[in-house]
């Protein structure tokens, strides 16, 4: 394969389970203030003070002792925090700032990763227990993810679903952005985190399955809560990702990392060529208005939820 080495019967299973328990949990951690509190703020407390001391601290010798997943994980957390007082405080709601959080975290979020992708450009070989082969598809995929943090719109459209989940609904952030979010977060993943990608990939299609089925208009809630369950189990759980026997290994093939860098800058690029076309003939301000408010789908998600 261009991508993977061999993927076992286990090790397929094994990427199924936690694709169905990422969605699975996702609907919990929504479903109300309780379940989100318990998840995201009482458990990684705990697992702060007990358990990833142990598992991901400098000592353990674990994929998790570095900079960046401590960050990955605590920012995410962080845009849990934000989604849980943008959700379920009428303060908050009532000043449309406040909304620019959301946004404001997931472009940070894009951000860490672009820097880590640049910082990973001289990495060869084993580094920080885990194997690197950087080169010039990172400087690709970077741009890539700078595109796509230029291309986010909506950031004033945000609404918050006046049903029992009251759940934070982005009507701009459309199917077209969200392939192109996937596609360079998968290509961050492979270039990065190298032999976890396999598994990196069941939590990019956790939180794409709900924001076209169950929850249509909340990708972004979606996927803050999905990656950070994610993070707390692979710092908890740091060898099954990587050394386990359902582990697979990327191919480390030259061919493999400019293809995945390749494709994801180029659909991106297209994004922002589209969205650039759009703001000029509807002569929108990207800032302060929502660009795609003549979809069907846009105004669908809007009249679902107010």
């Amino acid at each position: 394969m261009l991508l993977f080495e061999t993927i076992s019967i286990e090790a397929a299973l094994a990427w199924f389970a936690i694709l169905m328990a990422l969605i699975l949990l996702n609907e919990v951690t929504r479903y109300n203030k309780q379940m989100g509190i318990l998840f995201f703020v009482l458990l990684p407390i705990a697992l702060t003070l007990f358990v990833w001391p142990t598992t991901s601290g400098t000592d353990s010798g674990a994929q998790t002792a570095n900079w960046f997943a401590w960050i990955k994980t605590y920012s995410a957390l962080i845009g849990c925090y934000i989604g849980l007082g943008l959700r379920f405080s009428k303060r908050l709601q009532a000043n449309k700032w406040w909304l620019l959080l959301a946004p404001g975290i997931l472009a940070i979020n894009i951000l860490e990763a672009v820097i880590r992708e640049v910082e990973v450009v001289g990495m060869q070989g084993i580094t920080e227990g885990m194997f690197y082969m950087g080169g010039p598809w990172n400087y690709v995929n970077a741009l890539a993810g700078i595109i796509n943090i230029l291309c986010i719109s909506g950031w004033f459209g945000i609404i918050i679903s006046k049903d029992k989940h009251h759940d934070l609904v982005w009507p701009d952030m459309l199917w077209f952005w969200i392939i192109a979010y996937d596609l360079w977060n998968f290509a961050y993943v492979y270039n990065c985190l190298t032999d976890r990608a396999f598994f990196s990939a069941a939590l990019l299609i956790s939180c794409t399955i709900p924001a076209f089925t169950t929850k249509r208009g909340a990708w972004a809630q979606h996927r803050v809560h999905t990656l950070a369950l994610y993070m707390m189990a692979m710092m908890t759980f740091p060898s099954f990702f990587i050394e386990s026997s359902m582990a697979v290994p990327s191919t480390h093939d030259p061919v493999a990392y400019w293809s995945v860098s390749i494709i994801a800058l180029a659909f991106n690029v297209c994004v922002l060529v589209y969205q650039v076309n759009t703001i000029i003939k509807r002569k929108k301000n990207p800032l302060t208005e929502d660009i795609y408010d003549h979809f069907a789908e846009h105004q669908a998600i809007v009249r679902a939820n107010r």
